[in-house]
């Protein structure tokens, strides 16, 4: 073959040096370019970075006794009167009777009725309006991508990364500045002196508003007031809310306590998504299991039902959560016995968070959140949030969560979890005593 005919060959074959993506000489390559967003994402994931600050950890001193106060991941047994419930479903599944196969995507329906009447009684919300999933994290994904590229977002600052980083990927933002915020997203600034709730009135209209309360990561449960002053403010705005309430179990009972849910607000059923999940209150972290509520009156600009396209995206998405999932998680709820099994656990990690909130008071630190939350956000100022989790990693082998993971926001704080055993909160305690006294 002709030397000008190959060439011409290979022009067709691959692509300009401008477009094709850049790579190692002689490394195997496709013809696919990568997708521009991802570009954008600031290193990895807060968590996973994390755990390899852990491992690195490890292999400096092999023999330290490392407590996890990081990672929300729970810690205690999942009770029995859930797991029994799991398991007689499972060994069904091996008898002709009891066999089934795919489910309905959206959820079987009695642990969807079970929902709405056991966690959002006098709220209007039905069975048909919660969508079962496998965890709250993979209904922000699937959010995103109903939402698409084309709207705007506003995010509390500190935030569960989560929202942010699925922004972007989805290309809602624009790069990040030096400060790690990005174009195109609005930051709600929530601290202490405001009483982590954002001064609504300098933020500026966008399409859609993530909150989470109780707060991940500053702890802090909203209250009534501030709920219907948010709702207010999506209503006039014509946003829609993404309302994460994975921890709405930790919120105490009682008269004058912050609402579970954001149903609990007059209005908001035409303004706001709820997402939640079975993980932290029933130990699901692994099991996986949650649920989104989109209510029928919420609706485009254009006057279609948000449910609607929801379910479009849920059922080409997913084929539905483990109906053995699903059956643990129906034992939950369906009974006054699986009901207190889950608030014992709960209580577990609620004494914890008093005991952590106690330590670093008593060692005059600024310490909030742990009375609605598992978390225990603590100001160090002055300090850069990384070296803070480094120092503390270092000297008392207790691992943290650096603020700045959360968002510009976080800088100079560090978030503890109450997730793990009553006698390793009361070492770590013991420890952060020692280290910071």
């Amino acid at each position: 073959m002709p030397t000008n005919m190959i060439s011409k060959l290979l022009e067709k074959a691959v692509l300009p040096l401008d477009v094709a993506p850049h790579v190692k000489t002689g490394a195997p390559r496709t013809s696919v370019l990568r997708n521009p967003h991802m570009e954008k994402l600031q290193k990895g994931y807060l968590f996973p970075e994390i755990s390899m600050k852990h491992e690195a950890h490890m292999k400096k001193y092999p023999d330290a006794k490392v407590i996890s106060l990081g990672i929300g991941d729970t810690t205690e047994p999942i009770p029995s009167v859930i797991t029994s419930a799991m398991a007689e479903y499972a060994l069904a599944l091996s008898t002709p009777e009891g066999y089934q196969g795919y489910g309905p995507e959206q959820g079987q329906m009695n642990l969807r009725k079970a929902i709405a009447e056991k966690i959002y009684p006098n709220t209007g919300i039905t069975e048909s309006e919660v969508f079962i999933s496998d965890g709250a994290q993979c209904d922000i994904a699937r959010l995103q991508m109903l939402f698409g590229s084309n709207v705007t977002i506003a995010v509390q600052d500190p935030t569960f990364p989560g929202y942010v980083d699925n922004g972007v990927i989805m290309g809602q933002t624009g790069k990040a500045d030096a400060s790690g915020e990005y174009a195109g997203i609005t930051y709600m600034r929530c601290a202490p002196e405001n009483s982590f709730f954002p001064d609504l009135s300098r933020v500026p209209r966008t399409d859609v508003i993530f909150f989470c309360s109780p707060n991940n990561p500053t702890g802090h449960a909203a209250s009534a007031a501030q709920l219907r002053e948010l709702v207010d403010f999506a209503r006039r705005n014509g946003s829609i809310i993404v309302f994460d309430s994975a921890y709405a179990w930790f919120v105490s009972e009682g008269e004058g306590t912050p609402p579970r849910s954001i149903y609990e607000v007059p209005g908001a059923r035409e303004v706001a998504i709820e997402i939640s999940s079975f993980s932290k209150f029933a130990g699901f972290t692994g099991v996986r299991l949650g649920w989104a509520v989109v209510p029928d009156e919420l609706r485009y600009a254009d006057g279609h039902p948000v449910a609607r396209d929801f379910d479009r995206v849920v059922t080409t998405c997913f084929n539905g959560a483990s109906s053995v999932a699903q059956a643990g998680g129906l034992a939950c709820l369906a009974t006054e016995e699986g009901r207190a099994a889950v608030r014992r656990v709960v209580g577990v990690y609620k004494e914890n968070a008093r005991v952590l909130v106690e330590t670093f008071a008593s060692l005059g630190k600024e310490v909030y959140g742990g009375a609605d939350s598992p978390y225990v956000w603590v100001r160090f100022p002055g300090r850069r949030s990384w070296e803070v989790f480094a120092e503390i990693l270092e000297k008392t082998h207790v691992i943290t969560v650096p603020g700045s993971g959360f968002g510009p926001g976080g800088e100079g704080f560090v978030r503890v979890s109450a997730f793990n055993s009553r006698d390793r909160v009361l070492d770590a305690a013991a420890r952060l005593k020692k280290f910071l006294a």
